[in-house]
């Protein structure tokens, strides 16, 4: 079962962070290298923080073990709670080519399933669901699209449809792997102003990225990972509190 799969519900901590991250050496099975070691991090609520790193630096690793796909040594809080507390908190974008393209669903079902963590295994998609992912897709420019086969769509437009997902879910904490990678400026545009809205609404966003063109102006404060580790955080958050970062030293 997926960590955020049932239907269990505590309430945040007031005053905690968003996310506050304690992980050592962390490694995959049959490999030598850790895949992440010494990450000590604490995001405020609110704050849009982007991970940058080479390939192969840990920022897929450190997403998924947030989201719960990966059982680490360490401690992670969402909202002061462990993984699993709530259902809905968190929300996760995987990389493009992680989706199975060729699944025979269309984007409005694919959409609806972000609404799954709110009805469990066996209640049926409500009206209200519905009416949540249509929105949605109209505002990621997709309406025209909705019934088509997710094969069918471009790549700019499965991207989109993979936010859509992640949003219907409602989180507040929004973790994104590489959204801009290789897409359109259509979709570049889109995901920037969807990202804006979502900074005002208070909502959390950590960001995997290659891009380091807009990162003074596109996020609050920078991560950077090499090898597994933190090795730098340059903090800027205009309105947010500070983003701490530490990296253990060798």
């Amino acid at each position: 079962m997926f960590p955020y799969s049932n239907r269990r519900h505590v309430d945040a901590l007031a005053g905690a962070p968003a996310l506050e991250l304690d992980l050592d050496s962390v490694s995959y099975p049959g490999s030598a290298a850790p895949a992440l070691q010494h990450v000590h991090l604490s995001v405020p609520v609110g704050a849009r923080v982007a991970l940058v790193g080479h390939n192969g630096a840990g920022k897929s690793t450190l997403l998924k073990a947030v989201a719960g796909w990966l059982r680490l040594p360490g401690r992670v809080r969402i909202c002061g709670l462990p993984i699993g507390a709530c259902h809905h908190r968190v929300a996760y974008l995987p990389q493009h080519g992680e989706i199975d393209w060729r699944f025979p669903i269309s984007l409005r079902k694919l959409v609806l399933t972000g609404r799954y963590v709110h009805l469990g295994w066996l209640r049926r998609p409500t009206l209200q669901d519905y009416a949540i992912c249509d929105a949605l897709i109209e505002r990621l420019g997709l309406a025209q699209m909705t019934g088509r086969q997710i094969a069918q769509l471009s790549g700019g437009q499965q991207q989109r449809a993979l936010l859509a997902r992640a949003l219907a879910q409602e989180a507040e904490l929004l973790l994104l792997d590489e959204p801009l990678i290789a897409v359109d400026a259509e979709t570049r545009t889109v995901l920037a102003a969807v990202m804006d809205e979502l900074r005002g609404r208070g909502r959390t966003l950590l960001v995997a990225t290659h891009d380091v063109s807009g990162l003074a102006t596109e996020f609050d404060s920078v991560v950077f990972l090499s090898e597994g580790r933190v090795v730098s955080a340059a903090v800027a958050p205009p309105q947010h509190a500070p983003l701490m970062a530490a990296a253990h030293p060798q």
